[in-house]
Formats: structure tokens, sequence, C-alpha cells
């Protein structure tokens, strides 16, 4: 029978000790990865937590260009997240540099070889790396990433086996917050045209309305009906119908500003949010609006298709109070107004 001597007691109740609080640190980060339900909350507070758990000096996630958590980033959530938190790059890039997506690459020399990987936010000096692979559906995604001033942090000979552990739990919360994400999604945006549905569009200019009486600025709302979408529909079918509907919402998206809001409202019918617009600029808006659809009609079927619209506009001054149902209803009306003149005139 083998009697171990003091020291080597004492070395066992060190690495008891090590792994109990590697294990805690551990329970701690998982407890987050279960609370966390979307990309703002994973870049702010779960890297965050990583960061303060282990004591590393940097981490950020870098994520391969053509992957499904980065179309879904980049969709819904893109504005939230700081330059020092993500870099986006080409998977062929990606895979020089992490060529086994199972496992973690550790350096501590010739770091400028990884500075692809580094966001600009973030190009400090640093004396080591560790770039931990993550996935998303069976695909790689990106890598999870730590850098430190320490040079033996993530030494090449150094153990993996923890950073493989945490990636895991990585890339478990990662497909966690992309089916949130497109999830929650579904809840406000239109899923034929991707433009924000109106519920969505509602919420939006509550809020808009709200600033405009705070701040005495100003805020247009552009009610907006498809003409002759039916006959599109009757004559060439369903499936043209919805190309027509995507095409008009392209083209409304792509003339607005950032600020702006296009959305659709139901059907054939659209609403556009303008804030810090007079009635004056939103009507010189629309005015190009419909000069664009009429030099580029829509070919369906081999048949040029010409779109044409009729609209409202009304101004935050035409309406009193806060509640957004009374510019939509005044802008409805100025439409349906819009809409009776040009039928006579044609007649």
């Amino acid at each position: 029978m083998r009697f171990y001597t003091e020291s080597e007691i004492k070395g066992l109740l060190l690495r008891v000790r090590e792994n109990e609080e590697t294990a805690r640190k551990f329970f701690e980060v998982e407890t987050s990865v279960l609370s966390t339900l979307d990309f703002e909350d994973f870049f702010h507070k779960l890297l965050s937590t990583i960061m303060n758990k282990f004591g590393v000096g940097y981490v950020w996630v870098t994520l391969v260009e053509t992957g499904r958590a980065t179309r879904i980033l980049q969709a819904h959530a893109s504005s939230a997240i700081p330059e020092n938190q993500l870099r986006i790059i080409d998977r062929r890039t990606f895979s020089l540099m992490v060529p086994d997506s199972d496992r973690p690459v550790l350096g501590n020399t010739d770091l400028g070889r990884y500075a692809t990987l580094v966001p600009e936010g973030l190009r400090k000096g640093f004396n080591s790396i560790a770039v931990v692979p993550i996935s998303l559906d069976g695909e790689t995604a990106g890598s999870l990433n730590f850098a430190d001033m320490s040079a033996e942090r993530f030494s090449p000979d150094s153990d993996t086996s923890l950073l493989e552990q945490l990636g895991l739990v990585v890339s478990i919360c990662l497909s966690n917050v992309a089916a949130h994400e497109e999830i929650k999604a579904l809840a406000f945006q239109d899923p034929l045209t991707g433009l924000l549905n109106r519920r969505a569009m509602e919420r939006v200019l509550s809020r808009e309305i709200g600033r405009a009486r705070r701040y005495d600025g100003r805020l247009s709302v552009v009610f907006i009906d498809l003409d002759d979408f039916k006959k599109v529909n009757d004559a060439l079918g369903h499936d043209s119908g919805d190309e027509f509907l995507v095409y008009a919402a392209t083209i409304m998206r792509r003339m607005v500003r950032q600020t702006d809001l296009v959305s659709r409202f139901a059907g054939d019918e659209f609403v556009i949010v303008l804030p810090e617009t007079s009635h004056e600029e939103a009507e010189h808006l629309i005015r190009r609006m419909q000069e664009y659809f009429g030099e580029h009609p829509l070919t369906l079927a081999g048949t040029a298709v010409p779109v044409s619209f009729s609209y409202g506009i009304a101004s935050v001054d035409m309406v009193e109070g806060e509640d957004p149902a009374e510019i939509l209803k005044k802008a409805d009306e100025l439409l349906y107004r819009n809409k009776r003149e040009k039928k006579a005139g044609r007649q």
C-alpha cells in the first residue's frame, strides 16, 4: 500500500479545489446560456460572463460570412452588437486558420496571422490566443475567441479539453439564440416581403409620435394601396401576385432612408413612417417613387406589368394625441380621396 507525502496530499487537495472552482464557473456560464435568447444578450451578457469568470483579457466571436448565424444576425440584430465583440470573415479564410472544426487552435507566436479573426475595435496587443470552433446545425458557424497578455495562457501545448467543453456550451447557446430570433422575427415580420408587419409598425409609430410631440418634431405617415393588384392576381395567378408585392416592397424600402420604416399593412396596402419629415418632403418622396415605378415596370410571365399606387399622407400636426390609429385613419381617408380622384379622372 502506497502512502502519499504531505506535499502530494496538498497537491491533490489543490487540484480538487481547482476542479470544484472550474465546475462552479461552468455552472454559472451554463446558467447564462439558458437565459440567453437573443443576439444582444449573447454578445453583451454571455461574453462578459465568460471573460469575468475565467479571467481572460479579451473575448469575442468570429462568424463565417455565409453561415446561418450570420444571416440571422444581419437580418435582425446587427446594429446592437459592439464592433469589438464580432468579426465576420469568409469561410475559406476561416478554414485556413481553423482546419479542424472540432479542436481549438492555440497560439503564442506569430500572432499576426490571426489578425483576420480579430475585430477592428479590438486591435490591441496580446501575447496568446485561443480560437474555439462553434457550430450551428452541425455546420461550423465560426469561433469563440480568447486573447490574453500572458504568453503562457494559451500556449500550444496546453490542454484544450476545457475550451472544447466551453465551445460546446456556446454552440448550444447559439442554437437557442438563432431559433429564438427567427421565431421573434415571425411575430413582427411579414413573411412574404420581409417588411415589418402591421403590429410592429404600430409600435414604432406610437414611439415616433411620442417623440415628435415631446420635441416638437416633424412626422409624416404615408398610406399606400397598389392599383389593380386584383387584376394581376386574376390574370397571372397568385405566384405572380406575390412577385408583384415583393417587387413593390423592395423598391419602396430601397428608396427611403435608414431612419424611415416601410411596412406591409395588409394585402396590397403598405404604410411608410417618415420621422423628421414634413408633408411636402413626404410628397416629394412619393412622387419620386411613382416616377421610378412608371419607368421600371415589372416583367411577369414575359409581360411588362406597370406598377402604380394611390396614397394618402398625414402629418402629426393633422391629428391630436399620440394614438397611432388616429394618424393612420387620417392617412387612410386621404388615400381613398386620392383613389376617388384618380377614378373620376379616368371616366
